[in-house]
Order: C-alpha cells, then structure tokens, then sequence
C-alpha cells in the first residue's frame, strides 16, 4: 500500500502477501453486501479470514462469500470449533471431504472445547497439512483452565514441528480468556515468556480488544501478528500499527530538537 501523505517516521509495514504482520478478521455471519463494504474499504489489510466457531454451517450464503474472499486473494478458513465438532462425532473423513467440497486452502485444528489427547491433536496436523495450511490454536475457552508458561511453550513448539503454519494463541472473541485475564488485562509476564522460546512471527495473538491491540504493537512492533479483528476494527487497527492514533501517537516518533519541530510548524 502507498501512502501518499509525506510523513516521516511512519513504521515499514510487510507487504501482501505477508509472513508476518498479519491481520486475522472474524467474521461471525458478515451478509454478502457487509463482506463487499469491508472489503472495499479495508482489503488491502486483511490478510487471512476466520468464519468464526461454527458459524458456516448455518450460513446460507457461504460459497458466494467465500467466492467474494477468493475473488480477493484472501484466505478463508472454518473456525476450529467447527473442526472439534467433526471430531467429536468421529467424523474427520467428512471434515477432509468438506475441506475438498469448498476447496479451503486453509483450516484451523483446535481443542479449545473439546478434551483432546494433544498426541493425537498434533497427529490431526500432520495429516492436514497434507492438504492445507495448517493454524493451530493453543489455548482452552475455559477460563478456569489456566495453562502455566512452559505448557504454553511446550504446546506451540510441538505444533509447530507438526506442520502447522502458524500458532493462535487462544482468547476466544470477547478476549478474556487464554492469554488474558478476565478483565481482558494481558497477562504479559506469560506472553514476554513464550517469546523466549517461541519466534514472534509464527504466533497469532487474538486480540479483539483495542488496548489489547495497543499492547501488542508496543511490544512487538507494527508488524505483530493480530487475530479476531471484528471487521469494523481493521482500519483502526493499521492507525495503531502506524502510530496514527493518540494510543501509540509517540511510540514511533524519533525525538526531535525543539528548534527544528519549531521550524517545520512555522507561526503564520
């Protein structure tokens, strides 16, 4: 994307199609008219879109909006939840035939609701990403299951080396789980732990929240992978990749000698 307003130290953002620096829209039942008006205005940074939980089985205008993310060059996938339901019945064969029906390049393997062996969690990516790129979300929805640092780490690394793309850390849609407490407050001591072992362009955070996009960029940078992005959020969120909103205003911004901010805002 060029901007074309001459601003200095404004941060390098990747550029599509990105490793890194991703946004990951939820869309939870956009009609055909909403998935068009987003696009049309927040395209360029989208780069990956989830059909959040299990909400495409009862969408009746799924292979027209999935036609209209194609058309796009976006990627789509069924939320993990959708995956832990197929399981849970034992009907994996029928999750590949529907993968293949639709023709998803991309899908996620989760457990955040269903109890699942991780050994055979990391048996179901290996097999997937035979097929498809693979995102695999660690982290419970259970708020009482809270999983200490080297579990986090252990559980990532062990996905990872089974093929799977990326990692999503876990905080559902209402990020007050997983990765964050109740509040919605980021449990930074865990994050700034898994970034000792775990690199930072292989995790996805969920982050729906936008002091919890702010920490993020703060943290990481501009090019912070960021998930669960409601679709009215996305331009706001490249402004606090860019330091354009008063949250990260002066987190890019190179300190000036006075004279010379002086000289630049000339009294008229």
């Amino acid at each position: 994307m060029r901007y074309l307003f001459n601003l200095a130290d404004i941060p390098d953002r990747s550029l599509k199609p990105r490793k890194y620096g991703l946004t990951m829209v939820m869309d939870k039942g956009l009609s055909l008219r909403q998935v068009e008006d987003m696009l049309e205005v927040s395209e360029p940074y989208i780069d990956i879109v989830k059909l959040g939980f299990g909400t495409s089985y009862v969408s009746p205008n799924l292979e027209d909006k999935l036609e209209l993310y194609k058309d796009s060059g976006i990627p789509v996938y069924f939320g993990g939840t959708l995956f832990e339901a197929f399981i849970a019945r034992g009907q994996f064969d029928d999750f590949l035939r529907l993968l293949e029906h639709y023709g998803m390049e991309y899908t996620e393997v989760s457990d955040g609701s269903l109890d699942l062996d991780h050994d055979q969690k990391c048996d179901y990516i290996r097999k997937l990403s035979r097929y498809v790129t693979v995102l695999s979300e660690v982290g419970s929805k259970d708020a009482n299951k809270i999983l200490p640092p080297y579990k986090w780490i252990r559980l990532m690394r062990q996905e990872l080396d089974a093929g799977a793309w990326k990692v999503i850390a876990e905080a559902r849609e209402s990020g007050t789980v997983g990765i964050y407490r109740g509040s919605g407050e980021v449990r930074s001591g865990l994050i700034e732990e898994i970034l000792t072992k775990i690199p930072e362009e292989r995790i996805i955070w969920e982050a729906p929240m936008k002091e919890q996009q702010v920490w993020f960029v703060k943290l990481i940078g501009a090019n912070v992978n960021l998930g669960n992005i409601a679709p009215a959020e996305v331009i706001p969120l490249e402004t606090l990749r860019l330091g354009l909103r008063s949250d990260t205003f002066d987190h890019f911004l190179t300190k000036r000698d006075t004279h010379e901010v002086e000289a630049s805002n000339p009294t008229p």
